[in-house]
């Protein structure tokens, strides 16, 4: 098929698109924009700044990538936006470049589905296999793991962390991370329930749904603190890894302020 460029599309000659791409109507690629194989982009899409996108991906109408961050702080720098294979981004998603306040990079892994009017806000590093539903908002710095789930409407503090296979229900507040496997809703947003249904699906043994289901009731629901928690899991034995994930999780969480592990690494603005 080899690629096609719509008539009114403007493409800067100095971007590199590989073979297979498909760019729609009034579509605009600036110089610095890698475009990898088998990507189609559709209509009114703007792809400008240093923005290095990968292999399959489908960007719908009106999506806006790589512009500068919404950061008063910002001064030009070359920053940029890495988006990697499989991704679906739907109609009127925003993904703003990085700052120099960490690595200069907002990065978005494979296999991800953004839903219509998703803003991803710089420097915010996303997994692989994530779902955010309509107009979903990820402040600056925000990390989520894979799997994760966010409903319609979430908004997510800067800094924040999104432990993986969790689920963030609609509407909900996100002002402190949100621990791995778990449910939660509000706002602000807290663990209500272990995400069995997804941990189901996606193959996790019964023991592991089980263990967690455990921890759940003396952190949440007995409140015997994360020391006193783990001690009495652990003690028990075999040790799951999906416990040790889920404790050291915490473990970063209390260490940073606001409940947000990495807001400590903060830098002035």
């Amino acid at each position: 098929m080899g690629t096609q460029i719509a008539q009114t599309a403007v493409i800067d000659p100095r971007a590199k698109l590989g073979s297979n791409v498909q760019i729609g109507h009034f579509c605009i690629v600036g110089p610095d924009v890698t475009i990898g194989d088998d990507t189609r982009v559709e209509n009114h899409v703007v792809l400008s700044g240093v923005t290095r996108i990968g292999e399959d991906n489908r960007i719908f109408s009106g999506c806006v990538i790589g512009t500068d961050p919404q950061d008063t702080s910002y001064n030009d720098t070359p920053t940029c936006v890495e988006i990697g294979h499989g991704n679906t981004i739907r109609e009127h998603c925003t993904i703003n470049r990085g700052t120099e306040k960490e690595d200069g990079i907002t990065r978005v892994g494979d296999n991800n589905y953004l839903m219509t009017g998703t803003h991803v806000a710089h420097d915010c590093k996303l997994g692989d296999r994530i779902v955010i539903a309509n107009n979903a908002m990820l402040g600056g710095h925000v990390h989520i793991g894979n799997d994760v789930t966010l409903a319609g409407g979430v908004g997510v503090n800067h800094f924040a962390s999104i432990g993986q296979m969790s689920f963030v229900s609609a509407m909900s507040r996100v002002l402190h991370d949100v621990p791995p496997f778990m449910i939660v809703d509000g706002q602000p947003a807290k663990p209500r329930a272990v995400n069995s249904v997804g941990l189901k699906r996606h193959d996790y043994p019964v023991d592991d749904i089980k263990s967690l289901s455990e921890a759940y009731k003396l952190l949440y629901r007995s409140r015997v603190g994360a020391a006193a928690a783990k001690a009495e899991l652990f003690s028990k034995g075999p040790i799951r890894p999906v416990l040790v994930h889920l404790f050291d999780f915490l473990d970063h969480a209390s260490g940073g302020s606001h409940g947000r592990g990495r807001h400590n690494r903060k830098k002035a603005a």
